[in-house]
């Protein structure tokens, strides 16, 4: 059996990094396959889980391999507090899109109309997972499965659906933009099916989304205050569509 040093090397190309001890419990907890896990202090990466995550402690005590903090660090772009890194294989594409697209859906599909901050968008993906989203969507250029994407994630990609899409390709059902001109959400039910679409940090909804979408719907929002972070604004409109719906007359 080669080590765990060559091994990581052999699939690192087209693997997804899970930095940190907790986005290798979050993996396992939703069925990552798992080629190679390496700690620097096995003992205390057990400890941890006896701790804070016990329905993974075996499975960790099969996977990790102590290696050298050296290593280690070779290993991963930023060295994680925990000391544990991870490689996952990434879902099927297909997989996920066909997750995307099935219908009827229970639950609302998040799209990033073209995100710029990685940390931000692992920050919805983790709300997503969270909420029990159908998935998260991102158009335009960020890479979704980025390592600071599956590190802000936490490991929770494995618990939704993730995929960058051209807007012409996102999933079926009504599609609510959240916008600061669109109606009060508050006044507004939210179908299981949704796709909930924000647009980017600076920028806002692309024309394009813009188009596409057949309810523009806007957040509340104190006078004279300019914008909220996307995470929170995901966050909010999740919680809405949970809650279940209109909590004013529409």
């Amino acid at each position: 059996m080669t080590d765990p040093l060559t091994r990581w090397r052999e699939r690192a190309g087209d693997a997804v990094l899970l930095d940190g001890f907790h986005a290798l419990k979050h993996a396992l907890r939703f069925g990552a396959e798992i080629p190679v896990a390496v700690a620097t202090d096995r003992r205390a990466a057990l400890a941890l889980a006896e701790d804070l995550a016990g329905d993974v402690r075996d499975a960790l005590d099969a996977l990790l391999t102590e290696v050298p903090a050296e290593a280690y660090a070779s290993l991963v772009p930023r060295p994680h507090p925990t000391g544990v890194a991870a490689l996952a294989v990434r879902p099927s594409r297909e997989a996920n899109l066909r997750r995307l697209a099935h219908r009827p859906r229970t639950a609302p599909v998040v799209v990033l109309d073209n995100p710029r901050n990685l940390g931000n968008a692992g920050a919805v993906i983790r709300l997503a997972a969270g909420f029990g989203a159908t998935g998260v969507v991102t158009t335009g250029t960020l890479d979704p499965w980025h390592p600071t994407v599956v590190r802000g994630g936490a490991g929770l990609h494995f618990a939704t659906a993730v995929e960058r899409l051209d807007v012409g390709e996102l999933p079926p059902g009504p599609v609510y933009a959240l916008d600061p001109e669109g109606d009060d959400i508050r006044g507004v039910r939210l179908p299981d099916d949704a796709v909930l679409a924000f647009g980017s940090e600076r920028s806002g909804l692309s024309a394009e989304l813009r188009a596409r979408a057949g309810h523009l719907l806007s957040l509340p929002m104190r006078p004279q205050v300019s914008s909220y972070n996307l995470a929170t604004s995901v966050a909010m409109t999740l919680y809405h569509w949970s809650a279940g719906g209109a909590l004013m007359p529409s």
